[in-house]
């Protein structure tokens, strides 16, 4: 079973909050710089980025794929990566809020089709309660732990961030601050 929704837009822009690097002043190491100040930002010229993520209840794992849309083809894109993870025998069953591009309409019925032949299940989350989906606090923990605090420069180099941290959250699940973060989110 794997919990999916979108996280974003990931903007380039200062990010408030707590931050790992070390403040400047009295007491700070003498051998290590003072954090950079947040530089004013008034345009986005390099647009947004949107993560795509799941969370695979079965083995505690957290996948996630940034593109520069979010739309039916990018979800049907990722939904396919998600299915290539288990043998085609297995059922999988994908949880998911009511975003339009999930749904399946009468218009475009390429997400019931897919789904259908693939051996796949979507549910979805009642309407406006997507706190439901257990992938929400991962998206706390990843605010958190990779984002506040932070101004990246460039799109790759917060796709970095990210992606290091995915490989972090999936080798250390049962980290205590870690845990700490996702039970204060988790409401369901």
């Amino acid at each position: 079973m794997f919990c999916l929704d979108e996280f974003g837009p990931l903007n380039l822009m200062p990010h408030p909050g707590r931050q790992w690097a070390e403040r400047g002043g009295q007491h700070k190491d003498p051998g290590r710089e003072p954090r950079p100040r947040r530089r004013a930002t008034y345009t986005r010229p390099h647009g947004v980025r949107h993560l795509f993520a799941a969370l695979d209840l079965a083995r505690n794992k957290l996948y996630g794929h940034i593109k520069k849309t979010k739309n039916r083809s990018k979800f049907l894109e990722f939904c396919r990566y998600l299915r290539t993870l288990y043998p085609p025998t297995i059922r999988l069953a994908i949880v998911c809020d009511n975003y339009s591009p999930h749904l399946t309409t009468k218009r475009c019925r390429r997400v019931a089709d897919w789904a259908q032949a693939n051996n796949v299940e979507i549910a979805y989350t009642p309407t406006n309660s997507s706190w439901l989906n257990r992938i929400e606090a991962q998206f706390t923990a990843l605010r958190y732990f990779t984002l506040d605090g932070t101004d990246h420069p460039t799109h790759k180099a917060q796709g970095g961030m990210i992606r290091r941290y995915i490989i972090w959250r999936n080798r250390n699940a049962a980290d205590e601050r870690l845990r700490k973060v996702v039970d204060r989110a988790n409401v369901a």
